[in-house]
């Protein structure tokens, strides 16, 4: 690797949010992550390095995409069953990371429901020091940074750049973490965002970011057409829970085949996934050639690949500067 390479790398202590990453850390983290897509070697460990992922909720595609990404980068991965764990005693989640510190873990994978649960760990306080390097695999409705980061390169690699795109988040705008990691960085990146879907999960505070629109408006129009998926987990003391139709829903809200005729042909299909066929997005459509959805899952595991390697190098983990 020649030193301008590693000039250009990203060194962070921890990687728990996206709000803080400047433009040229967003850019590079994409750069280096297209890079190990394209075949570069990972970076040489000339120490062990031992990480964990601890998710307490469910996930398939955040959580093999680490696992997948520590295992190319030639991490140790210490087995966490969250459902097996001293937490479910009553342990705190900081005990839980001073336990995993004391006994030789460097990083840690971590989804909770709670959003911000991560503050106390990377600023435990007076009288406290947790070592760990902590990466946040999705808090609550709070931040996504692992799938914004995939998405933002998903994007650059069909468009190529991101100033002037009009990307159109759809869906359960309030309840989503993605949506909310998107809205921020796709602002600092210079592209024109849209929000649309039901109203009333809809939060104008989001009005800084973006305009609200109903979809057929935007339909032609968008370069990204980002769908979320609806959390009913998520929607405990909904009032309108109870009226949610999936019929429906689609019919108003998703992308069906009419509105999937209407797209521009260079148009692409976003989703986090899981998907829910037929509500945000047809069955016909989840691999339909401006669908972007298996694209995505591919990307993962690069981008955390490069957001792990930023935390490795930010703590001087496995030898690396």
């Amino acid at each position: 690797m020649t030193t301008q390479l590693v000039e250009q790398l990203v060194s962070l202590p921890h990687f728990v949010s996206v709000e803080d990453l400047t433009t040229d850390q967003v850019n590079a983290l994409i750069a280096r992550a297209e890079e190990f897509k394209n075949g570069a070697p990972a970076p040489e460990l000339s120490q062990p390095v031992y990480v964990t992922n601890m998710f307490f909720e469910n996930s398939t595609r955040t959580h093999t995409s680490f696992a997948m990404a520590e295992k190319k980068l030639g991490l140790t991965e210490i087995p966490f069953d969250a459902s097996h764990s001293s937490i479910k005693k009553g342990e705190t989640l900081y005990d839980t990371c001073l336990t995993l510190d004391a006994l030789g873990v460097d990083l840690t994978v971590i989804r909770a429901s709670e959003n911000d649960y991560y503050l106390p760990l990377i600023n435990p306080g007076a009288g406290h020091y947790l070592g760990l390097g902590i990466v946040n695999g999705g808090d609550g409705s709070g931040q996504h940074p692992s799938q914004c980061m995939l998405d933002i390169m998903t994007i650059h690699e069909h468009f190529g750049h991101f100033k002037g795109l009009k990307v159109a988040i759809v869906g359960d705008i309030t309840h989503s973490r993605v949506a909310r990691s998107n809205m921020e960085i796709l602002n600092k990146l210079g592209a024109e965002v849209y929000f649309s879907g039901p109203e009333y999960w809809y939060d104008h505070a989001f009005d800084k970011y973006g305009k609200f629109l109903p979809i057929d408006e935007l339909v032609e129009e968008v370069d990204v057409m980002m769908l979320l998926r609806v959390q009913h987990e998520r929607h405990a003391g909904d009032a309108h829970e109870g009226d949610f139709s999936a019929a429906d829903y689609h019919k108003q809200y998703g992308i069906n085949e009419e509105r999937y005729a209407l797209l521009k042909p260079d148009t692409i299909i976003m989703h986090p996934g899981p998907i829910n066929r037929g509500v945000e997005l047809a069955d016909s459509l989840v691999e339909a050639p401006k669908s972007a959805f298996v694209a995505q899952m591919g990307n993962g595991v690069f981008m955390r690949m490069a957001m792990l390697e930023a935390v490795l190098r930010g703590r001087k983990l496995g030898g690396l500067e």
